[in-house]
């Protein structure tokens, strides 16, 4: 490594949470972990089965004990283990929908068991958003729901079961994403509110996080005016240390998001420039995202090493950083026994199916469906989820194969109209208000045929006139899927 002092070099990888592509650790990741990098976090590339998985992390702690191993399980819209099928559970949405935390707990349980049941010992998850712009393109059902007490009760239930299972909670975004309208994966959102509507609205799910004993909270790359400036919370010292530190009380370990992610690498100016401003914020654990390579990594450490050898960075604030990163991963090695196993075995899939009943409303009343014509509105999938199946198209019975998928644009009334010959309509679909053309679509086939929708997205306060139905399932997964398929008699 050069003139580069190894001890220092070490300091540094145990702050960085690194990823590859692939079902197998490459030998560059692996020597990594050796040399102290703090650990991975696992994609759905580098996921094809249980025992894969098993393989893959073992090889992952055969390299270091003490290795954090991470992944994005939510359940939900956003899922590493179902991402070729779906998730079994409900997301946030749902759960927060169910009215009972209780269940929200069973759930994220269930889903620590899956975890630990493959050696992942670290979640990025729950997302303890309020989601109070409607419109958010980013986090909807991922959000428990747009009132701060029943986002704060089941946060705080998510992050016990998930920590009852020997894996490690990150209450996230931090200070709180759910008022941007835009995706910080693209772009820097602004959320233009006071601390006064911090405190009353975005902050106590993170409190909650905190008094339930979460390991770690996740910062967001949204910039608040009045409180960051021009930067990013991940940037920002008010932010990261004095609000969450001072204020709230938090000892734990602080995640950036993925400083890949434009939120953040555009205002740097790279991805690994956004390391050292993380840093001296308070950040202890830099996520670096999804692209990583052997290079990229040395790149941060020795952005880092120049900063330290320069007086921009504290060596003990570096210090301090790693500290805590070790402490996380400290408990979240100790707290599992990596077993080898399975994941979404008969119970979690049952488990989540009954969760996903408890969270459909109906609005209207249900017309006879028996000879129902099925419409799914095709949808993009935000970055976050990636390509994940979702809706009922892909579950219902053999009896409705004359259902079809369409671009709600690219179809008309009268052409959904001969198609179903007079039967009564079916349309569902994701955020179905800001699909294009989906408002006019549905209201011009409500206004002569017996029309039901049903919304697996976010529900805004959009309600089509003339429709007999407004199903809301909160979420597009298997088990909301099935379950809206038997409220409507179809399954």
């Amino acid at each position: 490594m050069g003139g580069i002092d190894p001890g220092l070099r070490r300091t540094v990888l145990s702050t960085l949470l690194a990823a590859f592509h692939g079902p197998e650790a490459p030998g560059w990741a692996l020597d990594l972990v050796a040399d102290g990098l703090a650990g991975h976090v696992l994609f759905g590339f580098n996921v094809d089965n249980a025992t894969q998985l098993s393989a893959l992390t073992n090889a992952l702690r055969q390299a270091r004990g003490d290795v954090l191993i991470g992944i994005d399980e939510e359940g939900g819209d956003v899922t590493r283990l179902g991402h070729r099928n779906g998730s079994p559970y409900p997301g946030n949405g749902a759960l927060g929908a169910t009215g009972d935390p209780e269940l929200t707990a069973a759930v994220y349980r269930s889903i620590g068991a899956d975890l630990a049941a493959v050696g992942v010992n670290f979640n990025l998850a729950p997302s303890a958003d309020v989601n109070s712009e409607s419109d958010n393109p980013i986090i909807g059902t991922r959000s428990f729901g747009a009132d701060p007490a029943v986002v704060s009760i089941h946060t705080a239930a998510a992050v016990r079961g998930l920590q009852e299972s020997g894996v490690a909670a990150c209450a996230k975004h931090f200070p709180g994403h759910g008022a941007a309208n835009a995706d910080s994966h693209l772009e820097l959102p602004t959320v233009d509110v006071t601390l006064d509507v911090l405190r009353e609205r975005d902050l106590p799910p993170f409190a909650a996080a905190i008094a339930a004993g979460t390991r770690s909270i996740m910062s967001a790359h949204i910039r608040i005016p009045s409180l960051t400036g021009d930067l990013p919370a991940t940037f920002s010292r008010r932010m990261l240390t004095e609000l969450v530190r001072d204020e709230l009380g938090f000892t734990g370990a602080i995640v950036t998001d993925a400083l890949e992610m434009q939120g953040a690498a555009r205002i740097a100016g790279g991805t690994y420039k956004a390391a050292v401003p993380a840093l001296l914020a308070g950040a202890d654990l830099l996520c670096i995202g999804a692209d990583v390579d052997a290079a990229l990594v040395e790149l941060i450490v020795a952005e880092v090493i120049a900063a330290v050898d320069s007086g921009e960075l504290p060596l003990s604030r570096l210090e301090q950083a790693s500290a805590r990163a070790l402490d996380l991963a400290k408990w979240a090695s100790a707290a599992q026994t990596h077993p080898a196993g399975d994941f979404t075995g008969s119970a979690g899939v049952d488990l989540g199916i009954a969760v996903a009943r408890r969270a459909v409303t109906i609005e209207g009343t249900l017309p006879p469906l028996d000879d129902a014509f099925v419409v799914q509105l095709e949808s993009a999938h935000s970055i976050a989820e990636g390509p994940v199946p979702w809706g009922i198209y892909r579950h219902l019975g053999a009896q409705f194969d004359d259902a079809i998928r369409v671009e709600a644009a690219k179809a008309t009334a009268d052409q959904v109209r001969a198609a179903a010959h007079g039967r009564p309509i079916v349309i569902a679909g994701r955020n179905v208000h800001r699909l294009a053309g989906a408002a006019d679509l549905i209201t011009a086939l409500a206004a002569t045929d017996t029309v039901v929708v049903v919304e697996m997205g976010w529900p805004s306060t959009w309600r089509p006139v003339g429709a007999r139905a407004f199903l809301t399932t909160y979420g597009g997964t298997r088990a909301n899927s099935r379950a809206a398929l038997e409220a409507l008699g179809l399954a």
